[in-house]
């Protein structure tokens, strides 16, 4: 059985939805019944900055709280979902600070997070408000998954801005409704 993780990036006040999310709720949409999703707002997290220790201590302890929550649903997915935001043409900071303990999580003993993640299909469905994809942005998700042998799946981009741009964009919104095919 799939297991879609969406890990929503976006740092938009409480109780709004952004572009980024209805279109990938249009996506989530057309996965079959039988497909578990679960749903993470990252901001809404408490999730420590990434401390590196990899030259100091070597190997990090099991995470607790909301990062050990995270780390549970990250290996728990079969596809995990950067609901992604362009911002200054780059990952938002709460997509960047959950990867950087991906960092840590190589290095817990008895994870085994690279082995684990392998297989896995890294997806990302962002919006922006200019005309530029950003792809330095969708590169960084593509690196991050072939460094742990995940399967980078093709992006999906719509014309975001203000709230419910993306609803604007058909070319979009079409390619929701078959991106998980």
């Amino acid at each position: 059985m799939s297991r879609f993780l969406f890990l929503n990036a976006s740092t938009r006040e409480p109780g709004h939805i952004g572009n980024s999310e209805t279109l990938a709720r249009h996506a989530a949409a057309a996965l079959p019944a039988d497909t578990a999703q679960t749903w993470i707002k990252l901001a809404e997290r408490n999730l420590p900055p990434f401390v590196d220790l990899r030259h100091t201590a070597g190997s990090y302890p099991m995470p607790e709280g909301d990062l050990k929550a995270l780390l549970d649903a990250t290996l728990a997915a079969t596809d995990l979902v950067f609901v992604s935001p362009v911002y200054w043409f780059s990952i938002p900071s709460p997509a960047k600070t959950y990867l950087d303990h991906w960092s840590a999580w190589l290095r817990i003993p008895g994870v085994n997070f690279k082995e684990k993640m392998a297989g896995k299909r890294l997806w990302v469905i962002a919006t922006s408000g200019n005309r530029e994809r950003a792809q330095p942005m969708f590169d960084s998700y593509r690196l991050c998954a072939e460094f742990l042998g995940m399967q980078a799946m093709p992006p999906l981009w719509g014309k975001g801005g203000a709230p419910d741009a993306v609803l604007d964009d058909a070319e979009a919104l079409a390619t929701a409704r078959t991106l998980f095919a």
